[in-house]
């Protein structure tokens, strides 16, 4: 199991409660979904798998093998090389190519040697079905395409899982739909990939796991979206 949450409690830093008494699970390959209203903890729920929010209390919050009610702070970093985070606006560095973007991921996440690192650029960018465009500049590509580098930066460590936080919002709905199918795929090859998203007509069409987040609870509502 990639996340065991039992009756964990999430709070804001000024003490807000966000989530109470989650119960939630991931197993590898599985293709989850996180949706609910603006304000209902979608995001702060991802962000306490990265240790990007503290959880209050808990029975048990377990990300891979990481207990987060006592992870150290120099551990966080650890925990977050085995996950790909994915941004709703994509947090590409502007001032840097494709390449370099990837390039820097690598090197700061202790890759050296440069043969190592141009192999593995353009595995990515071939999953990804974004070849040649390493020496392109981020405001060079469209939206649909800087996600799909987005994804490919998530992907360039070969992660056990994916976060992506609403990463179709500000796409056009054929891009979209191959965004998600790409995602289908990366959760295909035993990667879990977890979405958070407003886009409710994607859950009937790229079916998986479906959570609600709604007045401070969560809840498994998969049921109610099975064909």
């Amino acid at each position: 199991m990639l996340i065991d949450y039992k009756n964990v409690n999430i709070t804001h830093d000024d003490g807000e409660a966000v989530l109470n008494s989650v119960d939630f699970k991931a197993n590898a390959g599985e293709f989850i979904y996180i949706i609910g209203k603006v304000g209902s903890g979608k995001s702060s729920l991802l962000r306490s798998f990265y240790a990007d929010i503290d959880i209050d209390e808990a029975s048990k919050a377990q990300v891979f093998d990481h207990d987060l009610m006592k992870i150290r702070r120099k551990d966080v970093q650890t925990l977050r090389r085995e996950m790909g985070i994915i941004f709703q606006d994509f947090k590409l560095l502007t001032d840097r190519s494709v390449r370099q973007n990837l390039e820097f991921v690598l090197k700061a996440t202790g890759w050296k040697a440069k043969d190592d690192i141009d192999k593995r650029i353009a595995e990515v960018l071939h999953d990804v079905k974004m070849e040649g465009v390493e020496n392109k500049m981020p405001h060079e590509l469209s939206g649909g395409e800087q996600q799909r580098i987005a994804i490919a930066r998530a992907m360039l460590n070969s992660p056990k899982m994916i976060l992506a936080d609403e990463p179709t919002g500000n796409l056009d709905p054929e891009t979209a739909d191959n965004i998600m199918g790409l995602f289908k795929d990366i959760a295909s090859t035993g990667t879990a990939v977890i979405i958070t998203t407003h886009n409710l007509p994607m859950l009937s069409k790229f079916p998986g796991i479906v959570y609600q987040c709604e007045e401070g609870k969560i809840s498994d509502i998969t049921k109610e979206y099975k064909q």
